[in-house]
């Protein structure tokens, strides 16, 4: 293997163990954050990412092949969907009255 593909291998662990990480704190996020609001905020942001590390991995594993050019565009779609779905899920709980948590709040 040339420098340019121990180069590559290398990226594609790095961005596999980026979006594992971000992936754990989307979860971690989701279980222990106290409301709607901000449960929607970390899986939007942080699961965009992890899911756009993961899919960024696979592209540049796999190359300029059907498959690889399939995994950009879903990396594109993903980027543009989850944070519009978070965004219509606090829209729907702002609707129907669901108050934000507060510090001191005993609904934790």
């Amino acid at each position: 293997m040339d420098a340019l593909g121990t180069a590559r291998v290398g990226l594609v662990v790095a961005f596999t163990l980026l979006g594992l990480f971000f992936s754990f704190v989307s979860m971690t996020g989701v279980l222990r954050l106290p409301d709607v609001y901000s449960r929607a905020h970390t899986a939007s942001q942080a699961d965009t990412l992890g899911a756009g590390f993961g899919l960024a991995a696979v592209a540049l594993a796999i190359g300029w092949e059907a498959a690889g050019v399939k995994s950009v565009l879903l990396l594109l779609f993903i980027f543009v969907t989850n944070p519009t779905a978070a965004h219509a899920i606090a829209r729907a709980a702002f609707e129907e009255g669901t108050v934000p948590w507060t510090e001191g709040d005993e609904r934790r």
